[in-house]
């Protein structure tokens, strides 16, 4: 176990939880569920007993590393890596990779988001757990996927090879989010799995991987390197990091390298990206309303999702399928079939 590390990516601005998650205090950071915890939180705790603390990484934004030191002290500064500016996944992955390697040429990765839910913590363990044997033992590089239990639009697919035996399947293609029609075909015919965006693999398989795949990407970092665990190091990155191509890992690596796998696993997941998927995971009182907050009164009021701030006494009367949200002086109210145009609505 103490070969395995966790990568935790917290650089997004979940700009469709607005105004509860900002630039400013994205949802990563966010108690959410109103239970006490922010989602990082949640995060690094589902892994425990199976990635010490010790070996935790989180790579975020600059802007962020003050609040990930608040939220998470067990972290070391030297293992929050700050990126100066967005640059998709690829350059986030490569970027801790390549320090890990430099100190730890045999460990085993997970790669999480730092924005999801999980609901069956144990079974997550274990798939973990089976996921990180899985790729200790061999060159290959493995992505969870979620068993579809309805035909979502909002999530990228996976399909495995029909001939495959065994839990872990070798993957066939990765698929973009697709129209509704075309989500109800994968559902109908089988082996199409939700990508979860949570990867498990060597750090020698990364680092060979993009090495070979991405060799602009890699070059940016043989730049960096030298200067990794120095008082240096930042200064490098800010110099060089901006240079780094944007683009996703699943472009870059996961749709080209050969040995990829996929475990099907089913825990509860979420990526838990709008308000619709929060309304999901929260309790429901009699009138299907769901609530975070400290003092709030739901007065002939069905169907809504309400996050107040917990000091604030709310009276909220004669609202069907409406989102109502405040944070930082903000007060967001709209129908909950209109919250794709929440991003608009914030410029």
């Amino acid at each position: 176990m103490n070969n395995n590390h966790l990568i935790i990516m917290a650089g997004g601005v979940g700009s469709r939880f607005w105004p509860m998650s900002t630039a400013e205090m994205p949802k990563q950071f966010i108690d959410v569920l109103g239970i006490g915890k922010s989602m990082i939180q949640m995060t690094v705790e589902r892994f425990d007993g199976v990635i010490p603390q010790e070996n935790v990484w989180v790579v975020t934004s600059q802007r962020y590393k003050n609040i990930v030191m608040e939220q998470l002290p067990m972290v070391p500064e030297t293992q929050i890596l700050l990126e100066p500016c967005m640059r998709n996944t690829a350059p986030c992955i490569e970027y801790v990779s390549r320090k890990i390697y430099a100190r730890y040429p045999d460990a085993n990765l997970v790669f999480s988001p730092a924005d999801h839910i999980v609901m069956d913590v144990p079974e997550f363990k274990r798939v973990i757990s089976e996921s990180l044997r899985f790729a200790s033992n061999r060159a290959a590089i493995l992505t969870l996927g979620m068993m579809p239990s309805r035909p979502e639009t909002g999530y990228g697919y996976i399909k495995a090879r029909d001939n495959e035996n065994g839990t872990i399947k070798k993957v066939e293609a990765f698929k973009e989010k697709p129209d509704i029609n075309t989500a109800k075909a994968y559902l109908h015919d089988g082996g199409y799995y939700w990508n979860a965006g949570i990867f498990v693999w060597n750090v020698k398989m990364v680092v060979d991987t993009i090495a070979s795949l991405v060799p602009d990407l890699h070059a940016v970092f043989d730049r960096i390197t030298p200067s990794f665990y120095t008082d240096n190091e930042q200064d490098m990155v800010n110099e060089y990091f901006p240079t780094c191509p944007n683009i996703s890992i699943d472009y870059a690596v996961m749709e080209k390298a050969d040995e990829v796998y996929v475990y099907p696993a089913s825990f509860g997941w979420s990526d838990l990206g709008t308000w619709g998927s929060l309304y999901t995971h929260l309790p429901l009182d009699d009138s299907n309303n769901a609530v975070v907050g400290q003092e709030v009164k739901m007065v002939d009021c069905n169907n809504c999702v309400v996050h107040t701030p917990m000091e604030k006494k709310v009276v909220i009367q004669g609202l069907n399928g409406y989102i109502v949200a405040e944070s930082r002086n903000t007060l967001l109210i709209c129908r909950k079939e209109d919250e794709q145009l929440i991003k608009e609505w914030q410029k």
